[in-house]
């Protein structure tokens, strides 16, 4: 009897959970979902998790966080007007901010009593207002006086800012300022003075440089370059071609000689295949790789090229004698009867040169052999057809004496001491390749065996000069780093 007595709780159990199955599964499926949505929560970048605190009780701060001494601050609501006969004053309340003010990318020592302040700022704060900016040195020491300047604003990027607009603030003192070996620190106060709202102004505090005691040392500012050339290079982003980085790093150190360093700044571009590529050259000394894939979250022009070559003119003005300036679909070129030394040496009395377009077909492939031949040949091998059509504007790139620059853009710097020379066509140019570095596919659309050929309109006549130093070009590589990037693809 006892037996039978120990099953009926056991049977009525069984019975309650069979006749409640459903709304079991439906408690049982939504605490399942609720673990594993915590669970993912743990993974997601800190924006998206701070929805954790949904999931938990508050700590009590938080809950009258607006009675706490960090609450945001209220503006005064304005309210509409009536003025008299009938009219009406309308007014307009502001929230928040659409850009930041400013935002540093670098500060550098330009000499003894000057700086160069690199950043961002909002395009129509610079478009409709009238921003400034107040340079202060603060020696460490604090029985010394601090300095202030009124800071001189440079705008390189001809207005194609978009959301931000490139800005180098130029801070020169009166007299030297860190020379006395106590070390100090550049502030620089970036008032938006309104812009455009004559009843606000904000002015930020910007922490731009600090120097130890006893870092500066004068004569680095006249000391002889370390290269003869320095490349500073536009963001590389998106699937490039790991073959044509190989061609073009190649055949510019070749070029530029031993002399000679390369900064690659990776917006996103250098994947590990490109990076293959690179690794032999940045041991060998000759390519430094700036990681830049921060500056994406602030929308400039063309990923803020403007920014970044700005900030490698600075960085790197007191460590070379000439820089040059183009992308790496560019191939640098001057005549067989000459070198590049000769050619800079024959500018030396200009600050800067441009250099003049040759443009290439990006499709159309000269076949003077065996098909199947073609396709392991380099780009400069077979991509020989080049753009003869007159009448049309072609960029230039250019090259600079650093020291005598004070902001530079893409295409030219307009913001320098000195002459630029433009006619420098029979000296030095440039072959464009544009569009065959940003895929990585076979870059032959059409294989033709004419010295001429109309393509959409376009006229094109064979030039194989690069293709006559491509042989040279793979001997140097071999001798340089051996044939560890012979089985390179596109």
């Amino acid at each position: 009897m006892a037996k039978d007595d120990n099953q009926i709780p056991k049977k009525m159990f069984i019975g309650v959970v069979w006749n409640c199955a459903a709304e079991l599964k439906v408690l049982l499926s939504a605490l399942l979902f609720f673990c594993s949505l915590i669970t993912l929560f743990q993974f997601f970048p800190s924006s998206i998790s701070n929805l954790r605190g949904c999931a938990a009780f508050p700590p009590p701060a938080a809950i009258n966080f607006l009675s706490t001494s960090a609450s945001p601050v209220e503006n005064k609501k304005l309210q509409d007007v009536v003025i008299a006969n009938g009219l009406t004053k309308r007014n307009f309340n502001a929230y928040g901010s659409a850009a930041y003010n400013f935002i540093l990318m670098s500060a550098y020592r330009g000499g003894v009593n000057t700086f160069a302040v690199i950043g961002l700022s909002s395009k129509p704060l610079h478009l409709f207002g009238k921003p400034k900016y107040i340079c202060e040195w603060v020696p460490h020491v604090e029985t010394l006086n601090s300095v202030n300047v009124t800071g001189y604003k440079i705008l390189p990027d001809w207005g194609y800012g978009r959301v931000y607009t490139v800005v180098v603030v130029n801070c020169t003192f009166p007299t030297s300022v860190g020379h006395d070996g106590v070390g100090g620190k550049l502030v620089v106060y970036a008032s938006t003075s309104g812009g455009g709202d004559t009843d606000f102004d904000l002015t930020d505090t910007i922490d731009a440089l600090t120097e130890n005691p006893g870092q500066v040392n004068s004569l680095q500012f006249q000391a002889e370059p370390k290269y003869e050339y320095l490349y500073c290079g536009s963001p590389l982003y998106g699937g490039l071609s790991p073959q044509r980085v190989r061609e073009w790093i190649a055949y510019h150190v070749r070029m530029f000689g031993e002399k000679s360093h390369f900064v690659i700044h990776d917006a996103g571009g250098v994947h590990p295949e490109v990076m293959e590529v690179l690794r032999p050259w940045i041991e060998k000394g000759y390519v430094t790789l700036q990681d830049i894939k921060e500056e994406e979250r602030f929308d400039g022009y063309y990923h803020n090229q403007f920014l970044i070559v700005n900030d490698c003119l600075h960085r790197y003005r007191f460590m070379t004698k000439w820089m040059f300036f183009f992308d790496v679909d560019e191939f640098i070129f001057v005549p067989k009867e000459t070198n590049l030394k000769a050619v800079t040496d024959s500018l030396s009395d200009y600050t800067q040169f441009t250099i003049q377009q040759r443009t290439m077909s990006n499709k159309l492939c000269y076949l003077d052999d065996n098909a199947g031949r073609i396709y392991r040949k380099w780009g400069l091998e077979k991509l020989v057809y080049r753009d003869i059509k007159r009448g049309i504007r072609r960029d230039r790139k250019y090259a600079i004496q650093p020291r005598n620059v004070f902001a530079t853009g893409v295409h030219l710097s307009e913001n320098l001491k000195g002459k630029t020379i433009h006619k420098t066509e029979g000296k030095i140019m440039y072959y464009h390749y544009h569009g065959t570095i940003s895929e990585r596919r076979e870059p032959c659309r059409q294989l033709v065996n004419t010295t001429d050929k109309y393509l959409d309109g376009t006229p094109y006549v064979v030039d194989t000069t690069m293709r006559e130093a491509a042989g040279a070009v793979k001997m140097f590589e071999l001798r340089m780093i051996g044939p560890v990037l012979q089985k390179t693809h596109q």
